[in-house]
């Protein structure tokens, strides 16, 4: 574990204003249809480590291009790492994070796995409002839209020999989110993927590094080929076991109300399925996390005893699950309606992001204060 050096309160930013920023009109109309990940806001976060000194030089700066000399580590040894969530902007005009510390203490995680250094939550909640502080005008007032924030982390020492970086950057950019579901949240088909796996034991899965981006991506093709919107991924040791989609996690609902999600070491912990699930539990359902093979799914859905089934995750929240395809087998049907628990935990969960109804827990954090 990399530990260091500074303590949090030593951080101080500098902020560089970008003289080319966009104009109101013109930002205006990128938030009227923003899509997703297509534009930028004006500034990002820099903030710099190096084995000696810690964490220095912190910077807002003009978003652009980051130079790389070509023997940076993180090209030829992928030692990097990210983050992803949102700022939602309230009826009075406000800005809020849904639970920042909890992305802070998932990236420190990811860093102790990577073997980089892990970012205090002060630094991470600090970076955000810095962002925000001068790019606030690009969280949109739409609904369902938002602001989505990327911190991420990489090995930028020049070296070619395989050991941890010494010198490693942390940056924060930004892109305004439209609605995910532009005509609505429409229940989705999956593709059960037997020739690929995601991760595998002791390997990088409960991480969010790159590489286990990489890895979905040609069977995200093949899901495509097969007409479905995104990708299941089963265990890598016995090819049983439901692991978690392409991006997201997997929740099934069960005929008596109980919530059972697939629990594994290389899953990726889900910040909106760990908050999916809390409310479940506030209303007095039952919650099973445990391994869960493919066949409990299928014989569950044929005897009636599974009756929803959905996935979780930062960009669509919650996206029912219609269907399953799969190499001699179908789970489900492409015309089965969205389930009412489902639709009900989203329609929840997103008033407590965008300010409608009581935070019980505390999950929101302003960031333009």
């Amino acid at each position: 574990m990399i530990t260091n050096l500074l303590a949090p309160t030593t951080l101080a930013f500098t902020v560089t204003k970008n003289l080319a920023a966009k104009g109101e009109t013109e930002r205006e109309e990128i938030l009227s249809d923003p899509g997703f990940g297509k534009f930028f806001t004006d500034h990002m976060v820099d903030i710099c480590w190096s084995a000696r000194g810690g964490w220095h030089r912190p910077r807002v700066q003009p978003y652009g291009p980051i130079a790389l000399d070509p023997a940076a580590a993180v090209l030829h040894y992928a030692q990097e790492i990210f983050e992803g969530l949102k700022a939602y902007r309230h009826t009075d005009g406000s800005i809020w994070g849904f639970r920042p510390d909890a992305n802070a203490r998932r990236m420190q995680r990811s860093a102790v796995r990577l073997a980089l250094p892990e970012l205090p939550t002060e630094y991470f909640i600090e970076s955000l409002k810095q962002l925000i502080a001068v790019d606030g005008d690009w969280v949109p007032f739409a609904p369902e839209t938002s602001l989505y924030i990327r911190p991420f982390m990489f090995a930028k020492e020049a070296f070619l020999g395989v050991r941890a970086a010494e010198k490693i950057n942390y940056y924060v950019i930004a892109s305004p989110a439209g609605a995910y579901f532009t005509g609505g949240v429409k229940p989705v088909s999956i593709w059960l993927s037997t020739n690929y796996s995601r991760a595998g034991k002791g390997g990088m899965g409960a991480a969010k590094t790159g590489g286990n981006y990489a890895s979905s991506l040609v069977a995200q093709q093949e899901a495509y080929e097969h007409g479905c919107d995104q990708v299941l991924f089963l265990d890598s040791e016995e090819g049983r076991f439901i692991e978690e989609l392409g991006g997201m996690n997997v929740v099934l609902v069960k005929k008596d109300g109980t919530l059972v999600t697939p629990e594994s070491s290389s899953i990726l912990e889900g910040i909106t399925l760990d908050s999916v699930l809390q409310l479940a539990r506030d209303r007095g359902h039952s919650v099973e996390q445990r391994r869960v093979t493919i066949d409990e799914w299928r014989d569950g859905v044929a005897s009636g005893e599974i009756v929803e089934a959905f996935a979780c995750g930062t960009a669509a929240v919650v996206t029912p699950i219609a269907l399953i395809k799969a190499e001699g087998f179908e789970i489900g049907s492409a015309d089965a309606p969205a389930g009412e628990l489902t639709m009900s935990l989203r329609q929840e969960l997103t008033d407590i992001q965008y300010g409608h109804v009581e935070d019980r827990h505390g999950w929101m954090l302003r960031l333009d204060a």
